[in-house]
């Protein structure tokens, strides 16, 4: 099982950035897929979710109406888009799969494979 993330850099406060997750070695499809992140001396948090279908996304507050999560599950693909960033969003990303439903996705626990992480900058 792999999960690889791609797409991070640095960016300047107001800018956008599109994160890719990369999955192999499990039925993609079957899955929920999620974005958690941990900001340096924090620990990981919720980021934002979708349903293994891709009709339903579940986002926490601090993101909600910036930034956006689909799947493409021909191509085993999850993608965040981020947009009106800021600093505060500076953190390592990392993409996470689970086999429940998305009432568990802010549960870090609750999620079996994890990727490796992809740092964003968010400069001021």
């Amino acid at each position: 099982v792999q999960l690889v993330e791609s797409g991070g850099g640095l960016v300047q406060t107001g800018g956008s950035l599109r994160l890719s997750c990369a999955a192999s070695g499990f039925t993609f499809s079957n899955y929920l897929m999620a974005w958690f992140r941990q900001a340096p001396g924090k620990g990981r948090e919720f980021v934002a979710a979708i349903n293994w279908g891709g009709s339903k996304e579940l986002y926490a507050d601090s993101v909600k109406g910036r930034f956006t999560i689909s799947r493409d599950n021909d191509q085993s693909t999850a993608i965040l888009r981020m947009t009106a960033v800021k600093p505060e969003d500076t953190a390592i990303y990392y993409c996470a799969a689970a086999g429940g439903g998305l009432e568990m996705a802010r549960a870090e626990h609750a999620f079996e494979y994890w990727g490796q992480g992809t740092q964003v900058t968010v400069s001021p």
